[in-house]
């Protein structure tokens, strides 16, 4: 018997069995999902009809199974996408019907069945309770850790971006066993009104936020961070976000802290390796997972864990990256993304701060992710040409809006002046209609950056957008964020690094103690300090694989500060010298963090091994040789003394790089002013106006010897030195020979008065019987002191071994400077100082057991101070250096030289070098002798004929335009070379206001004559009945 062949209907209503799993007929189906829908079956019985499914009846028994509930019966979610599974598979059979119209119609009933279950999928998750058991499947309840459980469509999302991968590689399915048909998303979120779909996605945006909160980059961020992507790639996705409410949060205590927190897109951003507070610290803990027992990892494991995390790390930003770009492509939504980026900034701007307050700003993971971002979002302007550099207006730091850049310390000019110039420019622009270019607001799909239009880089702002164009925008808002970001890192890397140093020296001073007298307090304090050095260096290696062993962030760091040093310089007219007289104002108003920025991350930069491999460094070179001297257009002389420490770490024997050599002998602007510049910063940094001026000025000096003692050695350079000497012998140069004195002696005398305390405490601690009667804390404190002396004796040394280096391979040189009226005495006091030291009477005290420790050769220091003599004498056309030395009262002594010759020998020294050196000595002897007969033979001098200063017998009196009081002028230009002032009054005093009093010379000489004297000595020490001028014991200041 033939099988009777099924009627349309029926074929439509097994279809639709299959489908919704349900019946109208109980006990029809041996499947224990499907459901009998027994009401419905009886509504229809009374209606008349047969039980066959239709799709007039589709709806309605959808409705019916939803709302009811069934035992062992799908949640309504799951069913639903149940539901579409199935369509897909019935449409698959549906394709081999032979009847082309029987097809057509059941692919029309599946069609609208899978259309049903995706709209019925978005009422339950906007309603929820609208169907039994939706509540429970759509808010679930707390997971693990206090987390609230991911929505199922989140779950859905999950399964179809892949599975979850932890920091490890790890993967799991991450999806709560719920799949879904290919096809199912896109018809959930793009066919439909944004009305319907937007109550949905908002909560999803919600959840994927609290999927991330406090997750570490060993954790699983890269699932949600997938699903971002793809909602961002929806047109309703992109427009729900921006406008949620916690795109940017709102409230009265919103601040940094908050923002990172709450906004959809702050814990992405707060995904990091960085340590951060207690309170907001994320898992896994990256430090104990990777780094723990810091001392003992083995490299190659420390090498993978570095691989790991930069991996991971850069999967996050090139994700977030590309979220970011998805928004500014939207002219719809690029203001938004502009709006929350500005917001995180001015949010955050305390960040700048020393000391940051971890509760109200966020933290250093997020802003060192958000420079990351920033830096790829600029990536097509920082072409190797900077071809849009015109693209970005100045004018920006006045008028924008967005960011408050009026508010932060400029290059140049005050607050009041920045406001004055910023008013005076809006009202000139106000009056202004500014021309619309369409260009440049456009973002094209290859690259969001590459906007082009007129050269203005502003074009007027239409109805919600900027008047700047993105780039414009982009830069400035980048120099924010890299400030608080990733230059905020590496001050937060030193200072980490500082932290460890100390702790490793307490821990040394501890276990010498407690090797001498145990005890168990020490033992206790021994305990915290390793404890707390272990988790010190494992933030430090947390810091290193995040951001120093990331090369494409830093690469893309020095690009972007390439652009600003050829955009700055743009501003002055371009890379000339000299520069204009005047700095142009919109110059002068620049935020002066974009020029510190840039040298900290050069200086950060060089230190990294490789990292300035093939950079081409020629734009940073000349901004520093143009500006580091340059008062007139940057006023914070630490700032200017930054660029030296660049310079520093790029000669060539630091860098380990044959590549910065060029840099210093094969670049023009270098070989012509960069010697000049440095002389007249070391000139310059001796008042920087900061209460610490006395002892920065040691530091930054140490760094200008450094340099300048490399580029003695180059040929070209020196000539320019000996150039520039001749040139400003009266000028920078004679300045430059007086603060290198000055620090000399200080720093010389100041390191042989430490080596007597620290030879006091050694003793001290020598005697162990009274040692150990000591209290123990009394022990401590002197041990401390012992250390900080031995510090302060090896860098003092060490700077006054550099100074007096410095002035043995000048003056062999030049001389002519040194042997100037104002400067010969000064020479010649502070060589018969350091003579007196080194082989005077007390030599034998200064002793120590290793003198190399403290940076302390008095051997090859007398060799330097004898060859000055030496050069000195050879230089002296004029026969006054050996008056110079004998008129010294505090520290020559004719029998020095006898005892320096003596020690030069034993020491092997040059023979024509000691010869020269004792002439010089006899010389000295016979003018010592002339002076005093020249000094009886004189006679009482008046006192109008005497210097006030020095009560030396003047040879040249000038009148002091201010105090109109008389001196020699070579004793008011030797005062004048350290203090611009007049000494009777303190007003202002310079060497061309002083007046010669010809008259009052006229009479001295005439006094000299009537006294029997062929000429005038040459600077000679007076004595009359009112002091004593010259006197071997007395305390005379040798630093004016």
């Amino acid at each position: 018997m033939a099988k009777r062949q099924r009627s349309p209907a029926e074929i439509e209503d097994a279809i639709l069995r299959k489908i919704f799993h349900v019946s109208l007929v109980d006990s029809m189906e041996s499947d224990s999902g499907v459901v009998y829908l027994e009401m419905t079956a009886a509504e229809i019985l009374s209606e008349g009809k047969e039980l066959l499914l239709s799709r007039d009846l589709m709806e309605r028994v959808l409705i019916d199974r939803l709302s009811n509930s069934f035992c062992g019966a799908e949640p309504p979610f799951r069913y639903l996408v149940g539901c579409y599974q199935r369509a897909n598979d019935e449409g698959k059979k549906i394709t081999g019907m032979k009847d082309k119209n029987l097809r057509g119609e059941m692919e029309s009933v599946v069609r609208q069945s899978k259309k049903l279950a995706v709209s019925y999928c978005r009422i339950h998750l906007s309603n929820p309770d609208l169907f039994v058991n939706g509540v429970d499947e759509v808010a679930s309840g707390g997971g693990a850790n206090g987390k609230k459980k991911p929505s199922v469509l989140l779950l859905l999302l999950f399964s179809e971006v892949g599975g979850s991968i932890d920091g490890y590689g790890r993967t799991g399915s991450g999806s709560g066993g719920i799949s879904c048909s290919p096809g199912f998303l896109d018809e959930f979120f793009k066919d439909s009104d944004f009305d319907s779909l937007d109550p949905v996605l908002k909560n999803l945006y919600e959840d994927l936020r609290e999927s991330v909160m406090r997750v570490s980059a060993l954790g699983n961020f890269q699932q949600p961070l997938r699903v971002l992507q793809y909602l961002v790639s929806i047109p309703a996705g992109v427009e729900s976000l921006v406008n949620h409410n916690w795109w940017i949060p709102k409230g009265l205590y919103l601040n940094g802290r908050v923002m990172e927190m709450t906004s959809i897109l702050g814990p992405f951003f707060h995904v990091s390796a960085l340590p951060d507070h207690t309170m907001f610290r994320s898992l896994p803990d990256v430090g104990q997972q990777c780094f723990s027992d810091a001392s003992n990892i083995r490299p190659a494991d420390l090498l993978s864990s570095f691989t790991t995390i930069k991996t991971v790390m850069n999967n996050l930003h090139d994700g977030l990256n590309e979220v970011l770009l998805s928004l500014l492509k939207k002219p719809k939504t690029r203001e938004n993304v502009l709006e929350y980026l500005a917001e995180v900034i001015n949010r955050n701007s305390s960040r700048a701060q020393m000391q940051v307050d971890p509760l109200l700003c966020a933290s250093s993971g997020m802003f060192v992710n958000l420079s990351a971002v920033m830096l790829r979002l600029c990536e097509p302007f920082l072409d190797a040409n900077l071809s849009k550099r015109d693209k970005i207006d100045p004018k920006y730091v006045f008028e924008s809006k967005r960011l408050d850049l009026r508010g932060l310390t400029a290059l140049h000019a005050s607050s009041e002046e920045v406001a004055e110039y910023a008013n005076k420019y809006i009202g000139r622009a106000s009056d202004t209609s500014v021309q619309s270019t369409v260009g440049d607001n456009r973002i094209p799909k290859s690259q969001l950056a590459s906007s082009s239009g007129s050269n203005t880089g502003r074009p007027a702002a239409e109805a919600g957008q900027s008047a700047y164009s993105f780039i414009c925008e982009c830069f400035f808002m980048t120099a924010r964020v890299l400030n608080l970001g990733l230059l905020k890192a590496f001050t937060d890397f030193k200072h980490l690094a500082q932290d460890i140093s100390r702790c490793e020296d307490s821990l040394t001073t501890f276990r010498a103690m407690q090797e001498q007298s145990p005890g168990r307090q020490l033992e206790l304090e021994i305990t915290r300090l390793e404890k707390e050095l272990e988790l010190y260096n494992q933030e430090r290696l947390c810091y290193e694989a995040q951001i120093l062993r990331d090369g494409g962030l830093i690469q893309r760091a020095l690009s972007f500060y390439r652009l600003m040093m050829v955009w700055l310089v743009g501003l002055v007219g371009g890379f000339k010298m000299p520069l204009p007289s005047t700095c142009p104002m919109e110059f002068a108003c620049m935020p002066e963090h974009f020029v510190e920025d840039t040298m900290e991350l050069l200086i950060f930069a060089s230190r990294i091994p490789k990292a300035l491999d093939g950079f081409f460094l020629d734009d940073f070179m000349n901004f520093i040789i143009m500006f580091m001297a340059s008062l007139e257009y940057i006023r914070n002389p630490y700032l200017r003394a930054k660029m030296v420490e660049v310079l520093n770490c790029w000669m060539p024997r630091r860098s380990g790089s044959s590549a910065t050599a060029t840099l210093f002998e094969g670049h023009q602007l270098s070989l012509e002013y960069l010697v000049r510049n440095l002389l007249k910063l070391y000139v310059d940094i001796e008042f920087t106006g900061s209460h610490t001026q006395f002892y920065d000025k040691f530091n930054i000096r140490h760094n200008i010897a450094e340099l300048l003692e490399y580029l003695w050695k180059v040929p070209s350079h020196q000539n320019a030195w000996r150039q520039i000497a001749k040139e400003e012998e009266k000028g920078v140069y004679l300045n430059f020979l007086n603060f290198l004195i000055n620090d000399s002696i200080y720093l010389l005398d100041e390191s042989l008065n430490k080596i007597l305390e620290l030879k006091e405490l050694e003793a001290e601690m020598a005697n162990t019987v009274e040692w150990e009667r000591r209290p123990a804390q009394e022990r401590q404190e002197r041990t401390r002191l012992f250390r900080s002396q031995e510090n302060i004796i090896r860098i003092d040394m060490k700077l006054a071994n550099e100074d007096v280096s410095m002035l043995a391979f000048t003056s062999e040189q030049i001389t002519a400077p040194f042997l100037l009226p104002e400067m010969v005495e000064r020479v010649a006091s502070m060589l018969n100082y350091f003579l007196l030291q080194l082989v005077g009477p007390q030599r034998k005290s200064l002793s120590l057991k290793d003198p190399e420790k403290y940076e302390f050769r008095p051997k090859k220091l007398l060799n330097q101070i004898v060859n000055i003599y030496v050069h000195l004498a050879r230089g002296d056309k004029q026969n006054v250096f050996a008056g110079a030395i004998c008129k010294d009262g505090r520290s020559y002594n004719d029998q020095l030289f006898g005892a320096a010759a003596d020690v030069l020998r034993r020491i092997g020294e040059d023979g024509k070098v000691i010869q020269e050196f004792v002439e010089l000595g006899a010389k000295a002897k016979a003018a010592a002798s002339e002076a005093m007969d020249a000094e009886a033979a004189l006679g009482e001098i008046p006192d109008e004929f005497l210097d006030p200063i020095q009560y030396t017998l003047m040879k040249d009196p000038v009148i002091l335009p201010s105090s109109r009081t008389t001196v020699d002028r070579s004793v008011i230009l030797r005062h004048l070379l350290s203090d611009s002032t007049d000494p009777f009054n303190r007003s202002h005093l310079t060497p061309e206001m002083l007046i010669p009093d010809d008259d009052l010379r006229a009479r001295i000489e005439e006094f000299v004559r009537s006294q029997g004297k062929r000429s005038v000595g040459k600077g000679l020490t007076l004595q009359n009945d009112k002091g004593i001028l010259q006197n071997p014991t007395g305390d005379l200041t040798l630093i004016d």
